[in-house]
């Protein structure tokens, strides 16, 4: 199939721009050596061990961060300096960037000729161990005991059109907006020796997020996640980039036991001390032990064992938030807010043809203050567009930026609908009551809307036909949307959250009708005071917190008046 793939004009050119392409486009992230020293021990590719018996793989050799340790450290334990069968297997590394390729070969020939090889033995082994190509794309015609690395973190449609079909051939992990990273970790594991081990730092997102389900069930089918360490906040890199980093060492082997470790100090001394207890074999006060970390396709659960048992607990008494009479949904995206955002009053279109918009600086005192955004609406009732010829300030406003709106992919899409939102915009959500949280947060900020306003992208609302709002809104802004949006949700730099829909829809909470109505009233009247206390102590009741619990939740515990 490779050799096919060469064949195609389209492929080929791709292949070579990005053989020559910028660190940026090929998302190249150089790692500290400290970190790469880590990574390296937790795989037990360490001197105390034959390394020349070994076969290692770096899929993304860059610069040599991986390269040039896992070879000093090979070097370490081959008594003589003549090339055998064994050291010309025991090293591949792949880099698609021809310059950047040939000056780690130049460098790796030099550490080997400074070790003691021949000239002609060292330009041997570089041949060998180093290959300039598409790692995706290139047979490498064996597998490996361990593959350690830094894949790149590149973006789906950033990748060309060509490249992205030909990996999707071979792939099967690929799925809804996949970055590069996750084919990397595919074809890795593919390549793993039974009993082998792969060590790589990396984006975290696909642990938890849409995009990374099919890998999470391919790695649950044949291999064991060992070891996890939360990287984010820490200077892992030799710069500084805007990246959620996550150490990942996973096994061909049978096992059921995750060593977690979050946030680690990045210095040889800490991070030795950890190895031990990361591998399983020692005691240490950071690392925690979970089981059954990974399952199927579900988000991987990595954050404190006490609030995974917490979360399992009300997952089995409680329904989700939908299927206790909820609805969770997220405000319109247009695809051009340039054009369809603005002053409410200043919109030139016709008044039927406008909503009052609610955007996230509304809400940012805990209630709402309008600042007069407003969004225009192309859309009928029924969800039918309009007809611009019976509205003429809409239809002249949008032939003003008709090359903008054209310009869209949903627009591309259907060239008769071209002024069109992304999303439908449907006028009744502005007049229904309904809770608003912003997506990025540190703790639920949850904001009570009379129906009023139509909410913009940035927010998710929560509408309801059995849950009183104000009462939903004291069970949110306690401890317990956190809990779940903490544990199932991706976590951003600073320790903010994501209050995305899909980690909102896995909030449990009662049936309304099985409260008693003295609890209902005092959760209304909480939610309306935004009583945080009162909010705690009533969840703490309503879920039936142990003590225990609620300190793990975040929950103060209960005053003896409470």
């Amino acid at each position: 199939m490779h050799d096919l793939l060469k064949s195609l004009p389209a492929t080929q050119e791709a292949l070579a721009s990005l053989a020559s392409s910028d660190v940026e486009a090929r998302g190249a992230i150089f790692t500290r050596r400290e970190v790469v020293d880590f990574i390296l021990d937790l795989c037990g590719y360490s001197t105390d061990q034959p390394l020349y018996e070994f076969r290692l793989l770096e899929p993304s050799a860059g610069d040599g961060d991986f390269l040039f340790p896992a070879v000093q450290r090979l070097l370490a334990t081959v008594t003589t300096r003549k090339v055998d069968k064994n050291l010309l297997h025991a090293v591949r590394a792949v880099e698609v960037h021809g310059e950047t390729c040939l000056s780690t070969r130049t460098k790796l020939i030099t550490l080997l000729i400074e070790s003691g090889f021949s000239e002609n033995d060292a330009i041997s082994l570089a041949d060998a161990w180093v290959i300039q190509g598409d790692y995706l794309l290139t047979d490498l015609g064996a597998q490996f005991t361990h593959v350690v690395g830094n894949p790149p973190y590149v973006r789906q449609e950033l990748i060309p059109n060509p490249l992205l079909a030909a990996y999707k051939e071979r792939f099967t992990t690929i799925y809804d907006r996949a970055d590069l990273y996750v084919p990397f970790i595919e074809k890795s594991l593919d390549s793993l020796a039974d009993g082998g081990c792969l060590g790589f730092i990396c984006a975290d997102r696909w642990m938890k997020n849409k995009y990374g389900a099919l890998l999470r069930e391919f790695v649950s089918q044949r291999f064991h996640l060992s070891t996890y360490v939360d990287m984010v906040d820490t200077n892992a890199f030799q710069a500084d980039v805007i990246a959620y980093p996550a150490i990942t060492v996973i096994t061909k082997a049978k096992g059921d036991i995750t060593h977690v470790a979050h946030r680690p100090r990045i210095e040889e001394e800490v991070l030795s001390a950890l190895v031990p207890a990361l591998q399983g074999k020692a005691l240490h006060p950071s690392v925690s032990h979970i089981t059954a970390v990974a399952n199927g396709s579900e988000p991987w659960m990595l954050q404190a064992v006490d609030q995974v048992a917490i979360l399992r607990r009300l997952e089995s008494e409680f329904p989700p938030l939908e299927e206790a009479g909820c609805k969770v949904g997220i405000g319109v995206a247009t695809g051009a807010d340039k054009v369809y955002c603005g002053d409410y009053d200043a919109l030139p279109v016709e008044d039927d043809r406008k909503l009052p918009l609610a955007v996230t600086k509304d809400i940012l005192t805990g209630v709402v203050k309008w600042t007069g955004k407003g969004v225009v609406n192309p859309f009928q009732d029924d969800g039918r567009l309009v007809n611009l010829a019976h509205f003429p300030k809409l239809a002249a406003y949008f032939k003003t930026h008709e090359l903008l709106l054209k310009q869209r992919n949903c627009a591309k899409r259907d060239d008769t609908r071209w002024y069109r939102t992304i999303d439908r915009i449907t006028p009744s959500l502005a007049l229904i009551p309904k809770l608003l949280i912003p997506d990025i947060k540190g703790e639920a900020h949850v904001v009570y809307e009379e129906g009023k306003l139509y909410p913009h992208h940035n927010l998710y609302y929560i509408i309801s036909d059995t849950w009183d709002l104000h009462a939903l809104q004291a069970v949110l802004m306690s401890g317990i949307a956190k809990l779940f949006v903490a544990n199932y949700s991706i976590q951003m730099a600073g320790g903010f959250l994501r209050f995305q829909a899909q980690y909102l829809r896995r909030i449990r909470v009662p049936h309304w009708k099985n409260i008693p109505i003295e609890v209902q009233q005092e959760l209304i009247a909480a939610g309306k005071k935004q009583d945080r206390q009162a909010a705690d102590r009533l969840v703490s009741h309503l879920y039936r917190l142990t003590p225990e619990e609620r300190t793990s939740v975040g929950i103060a515990p209960l005053s003896h008046a409470a």
